[in-house]
């Protein structure tokens, strides 16, 4: 865990995020829909998480049982479903450290907050003056959305499912893994109003995919035909990757 987090805080710069949202953005790797890209995510396990063992598939299907279990929109199951997929990242050769575990701000400074904050001291925007005071290359209050966060399966499957969610699903996509905003109140100086708003819904989803990794596998057959025809109401068959 220590070596992952030593080679995300290294290698995550300002830079290396714009790169990867030119390389991936344009959305032209695949073609292909929602069930399928979780079957064909399932081969991967993520080295970032010591909480379970199981297939991705069997986690967006835990992470969306319980949404439904409690309730909650069947927009929100979905997007429980869907999470992940921007994991399919690490399948086209991208290695973990850029694909998985905590995000946080890139072209501004650090916060002490983060996850093993001692490891920034090797990435170069740690030394460089556009990119290390409280608003780097950012003005106060700019908002989120102009914020480039460190690069990862959260943005590629925020962009990937924008045209087919509602704000705050496409919010709980984009930032689930954005705890020193969400868990620790840090970068509040770029937040704008349409931030603040989406926070709860953040934080309403967050439970769900901390809190559903269990070691009771779902039922992937008996499950499929509702999560397909979920998919359906809001997606079409298929999608851009």
């Amino acid at each position: 865990m220590r070596e992952f987090y030593r080679l995300n805080h290294t290698f995550q710069t300002y830079e290396f995020g714009q790169a990867k949202r030119k390389e991936y953005l344009g959305l032209n790797r695949m073609t292909m829909g929602v069930w399928e890209a979780a079957e064909y995510l399932n081969q991967l396990i993520d080295d970032s998480d010591p909480d379970t063992d199981m297939t991705q598939l069997q986690h967006l299907l835990q992470t969306a049982e319980h949404l439904r279990r409690d309730g909650q929109p069947r927009w929100m199951v979905l997007t429980g479903f869907v999470h992940d997929l921007g994991k399919i990242l690490c399948l086209w050769g991208e290695p973990q450290w850029a694909v998985v575990g905590d995000t946080f701000p890139t072209g501004c400074a650090y916060s002490p907050k983060i996850v093993f904050p001692k490891f920034f001291e090797a990435n170069p925007d740690s030394k460089d003056p556009r990119y290390n005071t409280p608003n780097g290359v950012y003005e106060p209050g700019c908002g989120l959305d102009k914020v480039s966060l460190s690069w990862g399966h959260d943005e590629y499957i925020y962009h990937v499912c924008r045209d087919y969610l509602p704000e705050e699903g496409l919010a709980m996509l984009r930032y689930h893994s954005f705890y020193p905003w969400h868990r620790e109140s840090e970068y509040s100086h770029l937040l704008n109003d349409k931030d603040q708003a989406l926070l709860p819904w953040v934080n309403r989803f967050n439970p769900y995919d901390l809190y559903t990794k269990s070691h009771s596998k779902p039922d992937e057959v008996a499950l499929r035909p509702y999560y397909e025809d979920l998919i359906r109401e809001f997606f079409p068959d298929k999608i851009r990757w």
